[in-house]
C-alpha cells in the first residue's frame, strides 16, 4: 500500500512538473488552482506542488484591521470555506518580474469575478516571492492587498 501511495504521489508530481519550469507557467497555474464554481473543489494538490513546503500567505484583514499571515494549508482551509458559498474567478491583468540569481519577485495585478464571465468585483495586487531550486520554481511567499478607494492601483501596475 505504501508503495502505491508513493507511486501515485510521484505520478501526480510528474503531471504538475511543467507548472514549475518557468515563472509564466507557475503564475498561470497559480490563478487556475484557486478559480472555480461555487462549491467546486479547488486544485489543492496542484497548488501544494507550486509552493515550497514552508510557504506563507499574508494579507491585511480590513475587518480586524491587522495583517494576517498563515500557512498554505490554512489558506486552503479559509478559501474552501469561502468558495463553498460563492464562485470565485481570479485572473492576472498585469505582471512585473524581477529576477536575481535563484530569487524572483513578482508584482501581479489581479481581478476577481464571482461569476465566470461576470463583472469585476475586486481588484488588487499580489506580491509574490519565488525561489529556484532543484531545476524548478517554488512560491515561498504570497502577500496580497485589495484595491480600495484610498489605495488605488497605480497606473504602472494596472492593465497595459
Amino acid at each position: 500500500m505504501a508503495f502505491m501511495t508513493t507511486g501515485n504521489l510521484k505520478a501526480q508530481e510528474k503531471s504538475f512538473e511543467n507548472d514549475a519550469k518557468t515563472i509564466d507557467a507557475l503564475m498561470k497555474a497559480s490563478y487556475e488552482v484557486v478559480s472555480g464554481e461555487k462549491g467546486a473543489k479547488r486544485q489543492w494538490e496542484r497548488d501544494n506542488y507550486l509552493h515550497h513546503q514552508k510557504a506563507v500567505y499574508s494579507y491585511f484583514d480590513r475587518k480586524k484591521q491587522e495583517q494576517v499571515t498563515m500557512t498554505l494549508q490554512e489558506f486552503h482551509k479559509e478559501t474552501d470555506e469561502m468558495v463553498f458559498s460563492t464562485a470565485f474567478y481570479e485572473s492576472e491583468v498585469n505582471r512585473e518580474v524581477r529576477v536575481f540569481g535563484n530569487i524572483a519577485h513578482i508584482w501581479s495585478t489581479y481581478e476577481t469575478r464571482l461569476e465566470k464571465d461576470g463583472k469585476v468585483e475586486r481588484r488588487g495586487i499580489n506580491s509574490i516571492q519565488l525561489i529556484f531550486d532543484n531545476n524548478r520554481w517554488y512560491i515561498i511567499s504570497w502577500i496580497f492587498s485589495g484595491e480600495t478607494d484610498k489605495n488605488m492601483i497605480p497606473k504602472t501596475f494596472d492593465r497595459n
